[in-house]
């Protein structure tokens, strides 16, 4: 199994997180359900953000924000099956004041999937869009 990239600080690239593929990530044909990739990318995310400090806990609490996924693009090029060990990588493609787009894939040896997506920053209580806190903004400028 390949080892996460534990921090989002290196520079030589992608953000990496490791998942395997379960029986109840499957279809009836074996192979990964189409929308459980956008969870294996939810949670390489919420793990980029942990590795920068920053859990949604935390966010929520302390900066009375939370990210929501405002749109995706989704390719899905090739199957993952049971028992697959895949990586999900995370690149920052654009940084604005109340969103971030992220280049995400799912790769075992050769991308399977590919995706786009944008998150956006919202207030946890009213859930309107609001400026990414400066203290966040300055670890993803830093980490991009």
């Amino acid at each position: 199994m390949v080892e996460p990239s534990g921090s989002p600080l290196h520079e030589t690239g992608p953000f990496v997180w490791p998942v395997r593929v379960y029986y109840e990530d499957t279809d009836a044909g074996g192979v990964v359900y189409y929308a459980n990739y956008l969870k294996f990318l939810e949670r390489a995310r919420t793990e980029w953000l942990r590795a920068g400090g920053f859990g949604q806990e935390e966010l929520a609490h302390e900066h009375g924000v939370v990210f929501v996924v405002r749109r995706v693009e989704a390719d899905y090029l090739k199957p993952a099956r049971l028992d697959d060990e895949l990586i999900v990588t995370l690149r920052v493609r654009d940084l604005g004041r109340s969103r971030i787009e992220f280049s995400q894939t799912v790769e075992k040896k050769i991308v399977l999937m590919q995706a786009a997506v944008q998150v956006v920053c919202v207030g946890a209580e009213s859930f309107k869009p609001v400026q990414i806190p400066a203290p966040v903004r300055e670890r993803i400028e830093r980490i991009s």
